[in-house]
C-alpha cells in the first residue's frame, strides 16, 4: 500500500539518537552509527520522531510501505524485543581503568601540578573570532568537549596548536559554516580532529569534512578516536 512514513536521509544522520528516544513505537534503531528504520510495520508515519531532529535528516514521505501494526509494536516493546534506546553517550557507565582504581589521594590540592599548553583564549569553536591573529599559519586541533576528560595525556595534542573545542549533540546550529570562514581566511598548516567514539561525536568530523570542501583548500587532515575508558581507538 501507498502511505507516509519516515525516510532518513543519512548523509545528514550524525548518530545522536535523540529521534530513537523520540519514536513512541520503537521504529528507530542506531545501526552503525546511523539512525534506521528497523521495519515499516512499526512506523506510524506521523512524524512525531522529526523536531527531535537537530540535523534535519528525518523526512515524512509516501512510497509502498507494509501497514502499520500497533499490535507487533506492543509486542515488541512490551516483550522486550525490541529495544528503545538511543545513543551510548547517554548510557550511564562507571569507568574503573587500572589509572582510576581504588587509591588513596591527597586533598591537597598541588599548584601547577600539571602545566597547560593551551595557547590561546578563547577555545570554543563558537566564541573564537575568524580573524583571530593566532590563527594564521597555525596548526588546529579540533576537538569534541569530552575528550579532555577521557583521555589523560591531552595536552600532547593540544602543544603547539591553536585549540578549538565545542560538542556537537549539545551546541546548536552547524560548526562548518565558522570552521570554513577559519580556512578561507588563514592559512592553516594542518588539522587534527579529536573525537569519542560515540556516535554523536561523528559531526564534529563531518563538520570540519564540510568545511574542508567549502573552503576548496587542500590541507591535512587527521581523526583521533578516543575510547569511553581513555584509550585510543584510532589514528
Amino acid at each position: 500500500m501507498i502511505r507516509k512514513i519516515i525516510k532518513i536521509h543519512e548523509d545528514k544522520c550524525n548518530g545522536c539518537g535523540i529521534c530513537i528516544n523520540a519514536c513512541h513505537e520503537g521504529a528507530l534503531q542506531l545501526i552503525d552509527g546511523k539512525a534506521k528504520l528497523v521495519s515499516d510495520v512499526y512506523c506510524d508515519g506521523l512524524g512525531a520522531c522529526l523536531p527531535a531532529c537537530p540535523e534535519g535528516a528525518l523526512e515524512i514521505i509516501e512510497r509502498e510501505a507494509d501497514e502499520f501494526d500497533e499490535i507487533k509494536v506492543k509486542q515488541k516493546v512490551q516483550g522486550g524485543i525490541f529495544k528503545m534506546r538511543g545513543c551510548m553517550s547517554t548510557k550511564p557507565k562507571l569507568i574503573m581503568s587500572k589509572n582510576n582504581k581504588e587509591k588513596e589521594y591527597s586533598s591537597e590540592i598541588k599548584e601547577n601540578s600539571y602545566k597547560s599548553e593551551l595557547r590561546q583564549w578563547p577555545c570554543q569553536i563558537k566564541l573564537v573570532p575568524t580573524n583571530a591573529p593566532y590563527l594564521n599559519n597555525a596548526k588546529l586541533l579540533i576537538a569534541a568537549d569530552c575528550t579532555a576528560f577521557s583521555y589523560g595525556g591531552i595536552q600532547q595534542f593540544i602543544k603547539d596548536r591553536i585549540t578549538l573545542i565545542g560538542c556537537p549533540k549539545l551546541d546548536d546550529g552547524d560548526y562548518s559554516e565558522k570552521l570554513s570562514q577559519i580556512l578561507i581566511h588563514n592559512n592553516i598548516k594542518d588539522i587534527l580532529v579529536l573525537r569519542m567514539e560515540v556516535p554523536c561525536c561523528s559531526g564534529i568530523v563531518n563538520a570540519v569534512q564540510k568545511a574542508l570542501k567549502i573552503s576548496e583548500k587542500t590541507i591535512q587532515c587527521k581523526v583521533i578516536t578516543i575510547g569511553i575508558d581513555g584509550e585510543i581507538l584510532s589514528k
